[in-house]
């Protein structure tokens, strides 16, 4: 029997650990519950062996698993994405598990000697000059003392002692510095089944008093059992359910709860409800056929919007389903999430299991589990869903398979795209990457035959795509003489779809009210104190918030520099734009979707759900409002400041435009009514709107690929980005300059390196940031050298975690 076990722990570190083994055997690709350094810590066995590690080995606390949570293609995929994107294996694994809420981390103080000693002490002192903070402080820390003193020989729990004492987690902390109290880690594993109380009905004996037969009534209109929740919201007092119980005309029970997998209802027709036209047929056929020959191949689903891909891969599930095997849907965001649930619902039923990180921590383990045993074999979520543990894989779809959302941008810094087609080949799946505008890189490699291309150049049922008019802004400001949100074609067109009763929708990519406050005196611009970024004013709530580090402040009156009162709002957000448009549609029935709205998944659904239902008339909001709805009513789409992002210091801003651009023009003219969309921009000539308004990607593609392949951009070379970083400056720059001089000296053939420099926002959340960029002709030499570097770095004692790479970066900010 093995005596030692090697474990991937969720540290920065690029190693993994030896610990001896007492007791129970754990398996590879199992969890164990460890000690590290003064923490006990949940990781993934991936050895056992017999091998004598040259320090003495620490024991396994705890076996959590008798199977493996991780089998062995998962394994190999988790040590492709720690290698491909230079991550620790044990981040990556603790990333591909969402398992979390099965352990309950906690810490236990007790009182040691030197505590007992102080509070002696205490009891015999007498008073001594000092300020009435130390008085304060010291007088909690001899309340925990005394609490501790009267506590179990074994300690008390952290939230036990806080609660008892008042005492926060800076003074506890520095009770240990001083020796007066030991604390230890009591991590352990815990059920993270959610349950609901179920009260039953039995016999019904003797007289019932009004209260008493309220619930009563209740529970045999529900069948005789129902949630203890749903009684309590009766208008009855606590005391009575008690009182039934105490009779026992009513009893308890525990049951799982209950998921509701999406909060959408279905709206008129299920997608496969729809007669297939001769191209959808064809895409359909040559998904199947792939899907059957039970091999790794990808196909890129490039259509124009509303051609109904969203019905051929619904379609090619349904078939993957009948043969028994499972597939994967993954979507770009949240909010995305709902809608494609309650299209698979419809279909599916049951068999349908959701993954994305705004469900709670039970939720998400929950639903793993559902799938692990083979209860749901069609899985829909964010990018996290592509490690979902389904048995005999066969597809897995990407939709918007453009989107930047599926970059983590947090270690690992995996692409969801690009590990879903390792995990297709791994698997031997075969993965659909579905767009309306599919990224340069996914196009060239369908172009060099990497990838199948499967065209949908029409819209369903032959309807058109909307007409773009793009409005020049700088004439509209020659016209009118003033700087206006909303142009006279855009105000025309919007009060003319309300009056024929149809539904609009105003894109403006910037949360907030005013995008920058300045002083009119001194010029001053008011800044986040944790990053070098301008605050945004948002007028619900009168702050000021950074959306970089959600640092937030009041409206000052005067100008923190120069104390002038004349403060300066610039700039327009979702916010103000919501405003305008009330005051100048006063009829409208008006709904906005931004991080400032939404901010529970029930938050984004109610709305959509409104919008469906004809509730709301003009909808508002960020680019939450461009992707993937499917809204038959609307008919006009408005974009303000649809050329921001363009000047942005990013090779992708143009692409990123023309994508945003085209996605919410998408949205107009889904159903019997022809849309219209009005482009507001300040460069009309630019190529990425000029494309965007003939609906070409096809032209915007071939400028854009021989633009990259000039300046040696991706998909023409591999390209990372090396950040350095420090709340202190000095250090950054030494660093940094530990780094640029290591790249000057040595030889790294094939590989271009741009920097050092400033990067873009050079400070964020309170880090001082340097960054690199490298190119290579090919990703063997770019990763070579980067390990390289990471070693040298580790030699200069440069701390892994002060130390970012971004390895086929989306971001260069």
């Amino acid at each position: 029997m093995p005596t030692f076990c090697d474990v991937a722990l969720p540290v920065p570190l690029e190693m993994v650990f030896t610990y001896s083994v007492n007791g129970q055997l754990p398996v590879v690709g199992g969890r164990v519950l460890v000690p590290f350094r003064q923490e006990r810590l949940s990781g993934i066995v991936t050895a056992l062996h017999d091998r004598q590690p040259s320090m003495t080995a620490k024991t396994v606390l705890q076996v959590l698993d008798a199977e493996p949570v991780l089998d062995e293609m998962l394994i190999k995929l988790g040590q492709w994405i720690a290698q491909y994107y230079l991550a620790p294996i044990g981040e990556v694994f603790r990333t591909m598990l969402p398992l979390a809420a099965e352990i309950k981390r906690a810490k236990v103080y007790s009182i040691t000697e030197a505590g007992h000693e102080a509070l002696h002490a205490s009891a015999t002192a007498g008073s001594s000059r000092r300020s009435h903070q130390e008085i304060d402080a010291q007088m909690l820390e001899y309340a925990v003392l005394d609490y501790l003193a009267m506590s179990d020989a074994d300690g008390a729990l952290e939230s036990t002692v806080r609660s008892a004492t008042g005492a926060s987690r800076k003074v506890l902390d520095n009770m240990v510095r001083k020796n007066w109290v030991a604390r230890e880690d009591a991590t352990a594993a815990r059920d993270a089944r959610r349950t609901v109380q179920i009260a039953v009905l039995k016999e019904v004996v003797g007289k019932l008093n009004e209260n008493q037969q309220k619930i009563v009534s209740v529970l045999a209109e529900h069948g005789g059992r129902a949630a203890v929740q749903r009684i309590r919201e009766l208008e009855v007092p606590r005391t009575t359910l008690a009182t039934l119980l105490k009779r026992s005309i009513v009893e308890l029970a525990e049951e799982a709860a209950e998921f509701n997998i999406a909060g959408l209802q279905r709206r008129g027709p299920a997608h496969l409800d729809f007669i297939f036209n001769p191209q959808q047929k064809a895409a359909l056929q040559t998904i199947k056929n792939a899907v059957e020959q039970k091999q790794f191949s990808v196909s890129l689903l490039h259509g124009v919007t509303g051609s109904g891909k969203t019905a051929v891969y619904l379609a090619a599930m349904q078939a993957v389903l009948e043969s028994g095997r499972s597939a994967v849907l993954l979507v770009p965001e949240i909010g995305l999430t709902p809608a494609a649930a309650a299209n698979l619902y419809q279909v599916f039923g049951n068999e349908v299991a959701i993954l994305h990180s705004a469900l709670s921590g039970d939720e998400r383990a929950e639903q793993w589990h559902r799938i692990r045993r083979g209860e749901a074999r069609i899985v829909v979520g964010t990018r996290s869903a592509v490690f979902a543990p389904v048995p005999d894989l066969a597809l897995i779809v990407v939709d918007e398979e453009h989107d930047a959302s599926y970059k983590q941008e947090e270690t690992p810094r995996y692409h969801g795209r690009d590990v879903a087609v390792m995990r297709g080949k791994l698997s031997g799946a075969a993965v659909v990457l579905a767009s309306a505008t599919p990224s340069i890189e996914s196009y060239h490699n369908a172009e060099t035959k990497k990838y199948r291309l499967i065209e949908l150049s029409e819209r369903v049922e032959r309807r058109p795509l909307p007409l773009v008019e793009v409005v020049d802004m700088k004439f509209d400001f020659q016209q009118s003489g003033e700087d206006r949100i909303f142009s006279r074609q855009l105000v025309e067109e919007v009060t003319e779809r309300l009056a024929r009763g149809e539904q609009a929708m105003v894109l403006l990519n910037r949360r907030g009210y005013s995008s920058t406050v300045l002083c009119r005196s001194c010029g001053e611009t008011l800044q986040c104190k944790n990053c070098s970024i301008a605050l945004t004013y948002h007028k619900s709530g009168y702050r000021m918030e950074c959306h970089y580090c959600a640092y937030r402040q009041a409206v000052p009156k005067v100008c923190p520099s120069c104390t002038s009162e004349y403060i300066y709002f610039l700039g327009a957000g979702s916010e103000k734009v919501e405003e305008r448009l009330h005051a100048a549609f006063p009829q409208a029935r008006i709904g906005r979707l931004d991080r400032d709205t939404v901010r529970t998944r029930h938050d984004f659904e109610r709305v959509l759900n409104q919008f469906h239902a004809g509730e709301i008339n003009l909808l508002v909001g960020t680019q939450m409002i461009a992707k993937g709805h499917d809204v038959h009513g609307v008919t006009l789409v408005g974009v303000v400041g649809a050329d921001f992002a363009l000047g942005f210091p990013d090779f992708r801003a143009a692409e990123r435009t023309f994508q945003l651009l085209t996605q919410v023009a998408g949205r107009a003219g889904r159903g019997e009514t022809p849309g219209k969309v009005v482009l507001q921009t300040w460069h009309p000539d630019h190529y990425a709107i000029l494309f965007a308004q003939r609906h070409d990607y096809a032209g915007f593609y071939e400028k854009e690929i021989r633009y990259r392949k000039w300046m040696h951009y991706p998909p023409f070379s591999a390209l990372a980005n090396l950040l350095v970083r420090s709340d202190k400056l000095e250090q950054t720059l030494r660093w940094t300059g530990q780094i640029g001089r290591w790249l000057e000296t040595t030889r790294n053939e094939g590989v271009r390196v741009l920097g050092p420099s400033v990067a873009p926002i050079m400070r964020l959340k309170r880090d001082y940031r340097y960054h690199f960029i490298l190119k290579a002709e090919g990703r063997e030499k770019l990763n070579a050298t980067l390990r390289k570097l990471l070693g040298f770095a580790a030699e200069q004692k440069i701390p892994r975690t002060n130390l970012i790479v971004d390895v086929d970066a989306l971001s260069l900010l």
